[in-house]
C-alpha cells in the first residue's frame, strides 16, 4: 500500500470509523480528484457501500454545494469532503450532521499534507484538543500578543469551546482532516486590538516576507493593510460585504506532526500557533451566516485566558 492509500484507510478507518455495510459518501471536485479517489478505496475495501461524487470546484470557502448534493449527504452514514474550497461552513454539511451523518473536511488538502498528518496519535491530540477546549469554555476574555505588534482581546464569555479531534465515531460528529485544534467563536461585536497575520493566510499563501496587519473594533475588522497579501484579502472578502469581515473564531494548534506550509487546513493545526478567522461562524456557535470563512496564522503567540498564561511565545504551558 502506497502512503497516500496508507493516509487515506487511517483516516476512514481510524478517524471515521467507517464499518461493513455502512453507506459512506465521498465528495471531490477536479484539484482533489486523486484523494477523492484513494478514500472511496479505502471505504469500498472495508465493505462500506462507498459512493463518490465530483462537484464543479466552488468559488469561495463556505460557498453551498449544488443543492442535490446538500440533500444527498444527509442519507449517509459517513461524509468525507476532500475539495478545493471548503465545506465546513455551510447549511448543507450543518444539516447533514444534525441528520445524524458524521463529517469529516479535507478543504485544499495536499497529498503531502495527508501522508504526513493522518499518520500521527490522534488520541493524544483529541486529548490536547480537549483540554484546551475546556480552559476556554471557563474562560470570559482571551488575550493574543506578539512581538511582531499583535495584541487583540477577545470576548469569549458564554461561548463554548470545541475541540477537533479528528475522531468522528459517533452520528453527527465533525472536524476537518488533519484535525489538532481547540476553538471558539468569540462573541460577536466585542472583540478589539490589532492582529499581525505572519503564518499564512487563507486564499493569499505563505506569509514569510510580508504580514498582514489587521485592525479590529467592536468585533469587525476595519483595516487591512500590508501589501499584496492584504490587497488579496480585500479582493476576497468585499463581495461578501460587512458580515464577511465578522471576527468568526480564535483558534490554538494541537497537531505536533503539522508544519507551516502554506495550506491553512494544516497550518492552523500546527503547535505553537493561533489562527484567527473571519467571516461565518454558525459552526462554532455563533450567529453570523455568510459564504466566506478565511483564517489566518499567527506565529508563536502569547495566549492568556482571564490573565492565566495559557502558551507563551509559542510554547503551550497546560500539559
Amino acid at each position: 500500500m502506497d502512503k497516500l492509500m496508507s493516509a487515506a484507510m487511517i483516516a476512514v478507518r481510524d478517524c471515521m470509523a467507517v464499518k461493513e455495510g455502512e453507506n459512506v459518501l465521498v465528495i471531490t471536485d477536479e484539484p482533489l480528484r486523486k484523494i477523492g479517489y484513494a478514500l472511496w478505496e479505502s471505504a469500498r475495501s472495508l465493505g462500506a457501500e462507498a459512493v463518490i461524487t465530483e462537484i464543479i470546484p466552488r468559488k469561495s470557502n463556505g460557498e453551498e454545494p449544488p443543492a442535490v448534493v446538500g440533500e444527498f449527504m444527509k442519507l449517509f452514514d459517513a461524509v468525507l469532503i476532500p475539495t478545493q474550497k471548503s465545506l465546513s461552513h455551510t447549511e448543507s454539511r450543518r444539516k447533514a450532521c444534525k441528520a445524524g451523518a458524521r463529517i469529516a473536511t479535507l478543504p485544499g488538502i495536499t497529498e503531502d499534507t495527508m501522508v504526513r498528518t493522518l499518520n500521527a496519535d490522534y488520541e493524544l491530540i483529541a486529548g490536547r484538543s480537549r483540554k484546551l477546549a475546556e480552559i476556554i469554555s471557563r474562560g470570559s476574555n482571551a488575550r493574543v500578543t506578539t512581538d511582531k505588534g499583535t495584541d487583540i482581546n477577545l470576548v469569549i464569555e458564554g461561548r463554548e469551546g470545541s475541540a477537533d479531534t479528528g475522531l468522528n465515531h459517533n452520528p453527527g460528529d465533525f472536524s476537518n482532516l488533519p484535525a489538532g485544534e481547540a476553538y471558539v467563536a468569540p462573541m460577536e461585536g466585542m472583540s478589539s486590538g490589532v492582529v499581525v497575520f505572519d503564518g499564512s493566510m487563507a486564499g493569499v499563501g505563505l506569509l514569510a516576507d510580508e504580514v498582514i496587519r489587521v485592525r479590529v473594533e467592536e468585533g469587525f475588522a476595519t483595516e487591512i493593510t500590508g501589501g499584496r497579501g492584504a490587497e488579496k484579502l480585500l479582493s476576497i472578502m468585499n463581495p461578501f460585504g460587512k458580515p464577511a469581515f465578522n471576527l468568526a473564531e480564535l483558534g490554538i494548534g494541537t497537531h505536533d506532526k503539522a508544519l507551516i506550509t502554506g495550506s491553512v487546513l494544516e497550518d492552523e493545526k500546527a503547535i505553537g500557533t493561533i489562527h484567527i478567522a473571519f467571516g461565518d461562524n454558525k459552526s462554532m456557535g455563533g450567529t453570523v451566516r455568510v459564504a466566506s470563512h478565511l483564517d489566518g496564522v499567527v506565529m508563536n503567540p502569547t495566549v492568556e485566558i482571564d490573565g492565566e498564561l495559557i502558551m507563551k511565545e509559542g510554547k503551550l504551558l497546560i500539559f
